[in-house]
Order: C-alpha cells, then sequence, then structure tokens
C-alpha cells in the first residue's frame, strides 16, 4: 500500500508542470514564491529534470535566503529574496534550454518542502534573408514574418536606390546651377547699368558744350 502511493505520488508529481513558452535569443522568467513573512528566509533550488525527494540532484542555481550560487550567469534570480521571490530568469535563450525544470522550497517540517515543475518550450528565432534577383525578376526580400516583393520590375532594390540617388543628385546639381547662372545674370545686369549710367554722365556735358558752340555762332552770323 505505502509502495502503491508513493509510485502514484512521483506520477503525479512527474506530470504537474506549468508550460512556459520563450523564444530563442531572448529570456524568460520561471516564477516560484513562497510566503516570506510567515517563513522568513529560505533556502530554494532549481533542478533540471524533475525534482527528486531530496534536494536538487541537477542543480543549476540556488540560494539560502541571502546569496546566490550558480552554475552559468545565464541563470539569474533576480527577484527580490527577501519577500520570497526566487523566480529564475534565464538570458540569452538556447533551443537547447527546453524542458522541464523544478524549484524547490525547503520549508522546515517533515514534507512540507513547496515543489513547483515547469515545462519550457522554444521557439526559434526569427530569420532574416535577402534574396537578390537578376533583372526581369522578382526580388523577395524576408524580414521575419514580413515579406515585401518587388514585382515587374527590371531592377533590383539596389539598382532602385541607386537610380533614386542619382535622381536626387542631378536635381540638386540643377537647381545649384540655376542659381549660380541667376547670380551671374544679375551681376552682369548690374555692370551694365552702371556703365550706362557713367556713359550718359559723359555725353551730358558733351551735349551742353555743342549746343553752347551753336548759340555762338548763330550769334556771330547775326552780327
Amino acid at each position: 500500500m505505502t509502495v502503491t502511493l508513493l509510485l502514484v505520488l512521483l506520477t503525479v508529481a512527474h506530470s504537474d508542470g506549468r508550460e512556459v513558452e520563450g523564444r530563442a535569443g531572448e529570456s524568460v522568467t520561471l516564477t516560484c514564491k513562497y510566503d516570506a513573512k510567515k517563513n522568513g528566509r529560505l533556502s530554494a533550488c532549481w533542478n533540471r529534470g524533475d525534482l527528486p525527494l531530496c534536494g536538487c540532484n541537477n542543480q543549476i542555481i540556488s540560494t539560502d535566503g541571502q546569496t546566490v550560487t550558480r552554475v552559468s550567469s545565464r541563470y539569474q534570480l533576480l527577484g527580490r529574496l527577501d519577500e520570497g521571490d526566487v523566480s529564475m530568469t534565464i538570458l540569452n535563450l538556447t533551443e537547447t534550454d527546453a524542458g522541464r525544470y523544478g524549484c524547490k522550497v525547503e520549508i522546515p517540517g517533515l514534507f512540507n518542502d513547496e515543489k513547483h515543475h515547469f515545462d519550457l518550450t522554444v521557439d526559434s528565432a526569427p530569420i532574416t534573408t535577402t534574396i537578390t534577383g537578376q533583372r526581369g525578376s522578382d526580388v523577395t526580400t524576408c524580414r521575419g514574418s514580413d515579406v515585401t516583393t518587388w514585382r515587374g520590375s527590371d531592377v533590383t532594390p539596389t539598382e532602385s536606390t541607386v537610380m533614386l540617388d542619382q535622381e536626387v543628385n542631378s536635381l540638386q546639381m540643377f537647381v545649384g546651377n540655376t542659381v549660380r547662372l541667376s547670380f551671374i545674370i544679375f551681376i552682369a545686369a548690374l555692370l551694365l547699368t552702371a556703365a550706362y549710367s557713367v556713359w550718359r554722365s559723359n555725353q551730358r556735358p558733351e551735349t551742353d558744350r555743342r549746343l553752347d558752340q551753336s548759340e555762338e555762332e548763330e550769334e556771330v552770323t547775326s552780327v
């Protein structure tokens, strides 16, 4: 009877697990807490795989309520230990991190330990690829779940970018040349106006002199 009950308890412990999903390259937190106000700071450990009856036989991180011991810096206890938060965070997930984890909190008393199991699945990281097509073919760019297709074009996206840059540079050059030409024409007009004014100023005394001579000749003729 005792052996049967023990087997039943072990079977229940093995199947009892919360399902958690993570993504490769990111972080995931497996939540494990106890009542620190009631029990004070307690020792806790995290196990890779099912928890044994005593301790953690495949321990990856543990705490005595004050300090933390770990086998890798990718495993962190980032919660408030003084508040009973011994949740484990796994940094930079990989597909090999998928599997079962167990959290055990050693509560004083016979068979009082708290045990929690987690079944972690890790999704693959988004694949980023760029396919460069030839002239006259479709070009598809894939970034994760986003797909952009260039259809009915004789140029690739790179060539289109270069052509756009050339058009912008040509427009800038045209505007610059137009401004410079307008400035040159404006300066030339000012110089011509100034020259004409000087010429008019020089012509006026000569005209007056000729008028005076004509008047003098008329007076001599009259005498």
